[in-house]
């Protein structure tokens, strides 16, 4: 198998490129050199002729997509048209990363595959467009929703927290936003497996479990050796933002899990991400 991953420098597809290094050939493409935006990506894929394309590579900066959506919408629509075609003209099969945010996120309401998407900021919209311009062009297309991805080295919300702990002392974190604490090398690893399959479609790829961001919070300070910072539960508009969040966009595995593809408790992944982080910090 001949695997493109587009975006490899990202925090997602570092963690794919350590999964899939046993592959019979594998080719990672990054900014500049490999721009979604750019149309002629399409005849890139098409001249390259993979077998199968990862596409990890999207505008990531929620708030930031508010003040400028043309960037956003060029990345997280546009690119998934661009790469959906080049597949078609040679083939090959289409991973499109997603997000929870595409979802309305109603209080109490668990989101499952082909639910209706309700998209709110301009982020959201433009993953949403992506979704339905990837497979509007081309049908041989897996479409990976996933949700508050984080891993080792990467700028996420662990590190975040952590760093903030130790520059203030004590944190106010949001309890009433809820989802899905995702692990990248967990989701890398179960994207390799999903497109061994062939089984193409919608697909919910999270760590089991969900959390609210305080609840996130509190055990991973705990497992950073931080649990006696002291933190103060918030509202979510006591944290104001460009871009609201939605506040309980939780996705459910059904159509993964019914392949056999589970994500192990987000709380074991976030104890081997800080085992992985502190390792890392020792070399």
């Amino acid at each position: 198998m001949h695997l493109l991953i587009v975006g490899a420098s990202g925090q997602l597809g570092r963690a794919l490129v350590d999964v899939c290094a046993g592959v019979d050939k594998l080719t990672l493409w990054t900014r500049p050199d490999h721009d979604i935006a750019d149309p002629r990506i399409a005849d890139d894929v098409a001249d390259l002729a993979p077998d199968v394309v990862i596409n990890a590579a999207a505008w990531t900066n929620v708030d930031g997509a508010e003040a400028q959506p043309d960037a956003a919408y060029a990345a997280n629509a546009l690119g998934p048209l661009h790469l959906a075609t080049g597949c078609a003209r040679c083939g090959a099969d289409l991973v499109q990363v997603s997000s929870n945010e595409v979802f309305a996120g109603e209080d109490g309401h668990f989101y499952r595959e082909y639910d209706g998407v309700q998209p709110g900021s301009v982020y959201a919209r433009s993953k949403a467009a992506g979704e339905r311009a990837a497979t509007q062009v081309w049908q041989r297309v897996y479409v990976v929703r996933a949700a508050w991805i984080y891993g080792p080295g990467g700028n996420n919300f662990p590190s975040k927290i952590v760093q903030a702990a130790d520059r203030h002392g004590t944190l106010r974190v949001v309890a009433d936003e809820y989802g899905n604490p995702t692990y990248a090398p967990d989701l890398a690893a179960a994207i390799l497996r999903l497109v061994e399959t062939q089984r193409y479609g919608n697909y919910h790829l999270v760590n089991e479990g969900h959390a609210s961001r305080f609840e996130w919070a509190v055990q991973l300070l705990s497992l950073s050796g931080r649990g006696n910072v002291p933190m103060t539960p918030i509202s979510a508009h006591e944290w104001p933002r460009p871009s609201m969040p939605p506040s309980h966009a939780v996705l459910v595995n059904q159509a993964g899990a019914a392949l056999g593809l589970s994500l192990r408790p987000w709380q074991d992944a976030l104890a081997e991400y800080f085992r992985v982080e502190t390792s890392l910090l020792k070399t």
